[in-house]
């Protein structure tokens, strides 16, 4: 707000003030009176800018951001625990704890028959990506076996300061009240594994209500994540008693997003010299990949997700060793796929035929 002023020119409007038969050139008596008065002129006019940048909500730092959502009730989501499933041939006590690569994990709950579920010790995402065999930290009798097998509960990072600055800002668009469907929305992310939350007025049942829910990795969530959600929002024991952070009255069906499988063929493409299918297609798959992120993770505000041909080729056309392409098809099709409402893309085959 204050750019156009220097210190320079707070000297110079300084002199100017000063009759002109006084000396006013550099070393004068007035000007080295004055010059020091006007660096720290300068310094107020620079605080007062940075003072005004972290008063509203599109442009403080995170630091002052957090304290104008305070205002609004609104918190940064925190640093959750992945849980993951582990697989033994026996049953391990409970607070036993493995390590995997340079990450700890601690058993935290039986399943069934040699299955328990494991809390990685390192909050974050970080522990949503490592599987395979574990190795007791501490001995275990009769542990033949261990491993790491599945992701229940992804771990979250604490929110990021633009996400938390959209829903600040959001906060004055629409109120969140009483089970209305932006005060599910708001209450469900604040849970942990949640992507994504799209809510439903239904007459299914018992149901009136439906939320579908897309995790924090961007997939279909598991059986034990919607169990646990379902626990949370409106227990199965109690539905509609309000015991949950669903509104008393609502009974309220937790399910996962469906899956659809895209499988895309790029049967026409232009190489250059020396390149063929077998040096691309690693980057190829990584391509597609991104691009089904991308849709998946604009799921919640789209009313349908479309993968298109012409994003396909476009992006084709950027990767090293691709002159051309043309023909593409999806699924067999040479059109747009446009999936079901409540389905997010699954990569399938990715073919050069």
């Amino acid at each position: 707000m204050f750019e156009h002023i220097s210190q320079e020119q707070l000297l110079n409007d300084a002199l100017d003030m000063v009759k002109n038969d006084v000396d006013k050139r550099e070393g004068a008596i007035i000007w080295d009176t004055l010059s020091p008065h006007t660096i720290q002129l300068y310094e107020l006019y620079l605080s007062m800018d940075g003072m005004l940048q972290e008063m509203f909500g599109d442009t403080a730092s995170r630091e002052f951001l957090i304290r104008l959502c305070r205002d609004r009730g609104i918190y940064p989501y925190s640093a959750e625990k992945a849980i993951l499933k582990g697989e033994f041939n026996i049953d391990v006590p409970i607070g036993s704890r493995f390590s995997l690569d340079t990450l700890n994990y601690i058993v935290i709950e039986r399943i069934g028959n040699g299955v328990f579920k494991l809390e990685c010790e390192t909050v974050g995402i970080v522990g949503n990506n490592y599987f395979g065999q574990l190795i007791p930290i501490e001995y275990v009798d009769g542990l033949a076996s261990a491993t790491l097998t599945e992701l229940l509960i992804p771990g979250e990072d604490e929110e990021e300061t633009e996400s938390l600055r959209k829903r600040y800002l959001d906060s004055f668009e629409a109120l969140a009240y009483g089970g209305n469907r932006k005060d599910y929305l708001e209450k469900v992310h604040e849970l942990q594994g949640i992507g994504g939350v799209k809510a439903f007025r239904i007459r299914e049942g018992i149901y009136n209500v439906k939320l579908v829910i897309l995790d924090s990795t961007y997939n279909v969530p598991s059986l034990p994540l919607i169990e646990t959600l379902q626990t949370a929002i409106d227990p199965v024991t109690n539905q509609g008693e309000g015991l949950g952070i669903a509104a008393i009255g609502h009974t309220v069906l937790v399910v996962g997003v469906g899956e659809s499988t895209v499988s895309i063929n790029f049967p026409s493409i232009v190489f250059e010299d020396g390149f063929d299918w077998e040096d691309v297609v690693l980057d190829v798959q990584q391509m597609v990949d991104d691009y089904l992120l991308e849709l998946k993770k604009g799921w919640e505000v789209a009313t349908q997700i479309v993968i298109r041909i012409v994003q396909l080729e476009s992006k084709m056309l950027e990767i090293n060793g691709i002159i051309d392409v043309q023909n593409t098809t999806i699924n067999g099709e040479a059109n747009n796929l446009i999936l079901e409402a409540n389905s997010i893309p699954n990569r399938g085959e990715i073919t050069n035929v």
